[in-house]
């Protein structure tokens, strides 16, 4: 009996350190820009995510003066043209973010970054095994993830958000908002944007986030949808970090559940080529639709490539 506790801790102990070493390679990977094909041209704007990748992909630059005169590598293309109204940087809690307006869609847009370096040490315990800790304010038994709700809501990114997008329709006028995000900069975005309308009365606020984790418990996950039903997380084949923190489909008011609406890139070629093309499945409004990533169990991820997470 002792044989067998022993072989169950070893064995657990393996898998999380599995799966926290996979995590390490793939979340501090930046969103990449790849050809697509789609199969619905309902509710997903598949040019807006083309732009869209582009500014969470350039919140990752770390020179804050090309940033800030959006001048970087990364600042071009698509999103050319586009005037930065505030960098925000939370030193302690290694956060990035920007705010400024867009010429094309004619918008505000809110970009947080996703976590890298050493700081994904943070959360990668939160997202294997952390339960649903906190009670999302105003909302009865809606519960959340407290490490990304306070990523948001203690830090000074929100108070400089809020400012900043204040700032931007001062000055350019009562503009649609959209706010996105990479990985943890996705789970933060769904909180900035459901701050802004619930809080804030922020009209017109969209999101479109990219390997986003779950955030929430399917109780939030409906409020969410509620307020924020323009929101579209894009999934990228075998990516782990969406699936995470679980979800359990026979406990699923218990566990956390992702909100609507989800669009699962697949790769329809035979080579690992960053072009190749992809056809976009546009999913169900459940959150959790079985014929989408949702499908793919532990099994793909243990053969599958890290560099799925975008």
């Amino acid at each position: 009996m002792f044989r067998m506790k022993r072989y169950t801790e070893t064995r657990g102990w393996f898998l999380f350190c599995f799966f926290a070493c996979l995590l390490v390679l793939s979340a501090g990977r930046d969103p990449k820009l790849m050809k697509y094909e789609t199969n619905s041209s309902s509710v997903y704007n598949h040019t807006l995510a083309m732009i869209m990748v582009e500014y969470a992909s350039a919140v990752y630059i770390s020179d804050m003066t090309s940033l800030f005169t959006w001048t970087c590598t990364r600042c071009r293309g698509l999103t050319e043209g586009f005037e930065v109204v505030q960098l925000i940087v939370d030193v302690e809690s290694c956060l990035q973010s920007f705010v400024g307006v867009a010429k094309d869609p004619r918008a505000i847009i809110i970009a947080f970054r996703g976590t890298r370096g050493t700081s994904i040490q943070n959360w990668i315990e939160d997202l294997f095994w952390k339960q649903l800790d906190l009670d999302y304010p105003g909302m009865e038994g809606a519960k959340v993830h407290s490490g990304f709700y306070r990523a948001y809501h203690c830090t000074t990114i929100r108070p400089a958000i809020l400012n900043a997008v204040k700032t931007a329709k001062e000055v350019y006028g009562d503009l649609d908002t959209i706010v996105t995000g990479h990985s943890m900069g996705g789970a933060i975005a769904a909180f900035c944007a459901l701050d802004l309308i619930v809080n804030h009365n922020v009209p017109n606020v969209r999101v479109m986030t990219f390997g986003q984790p779950r955030i929430g418990n399917a109780v939030f996950a409906s409020y969410y949808s509620k307020h924020l039903p323009d929101t579209i997380r894009v999934t990228h084949e075998h990516d782990i970090v969406p699936h995470l923190p679980p979800y359990f489909s026979i406990i699923p008011r218990k566990t956390y559940h992702h909100f609507p609406r989800e669009v699962w890139l697949q790769d329809t070629s035979s080579t690992s080529n960053r072009l190749a093309s992809y056809i976009e499945t546009v999913c169900d409004d459940s959150g959790e639709d079985p014929n989408c990533s949702s499908n793919c169990d532990v099994r793909h991820w243990l053969g599958r490539r890290t560099n799925h997470h975008l």
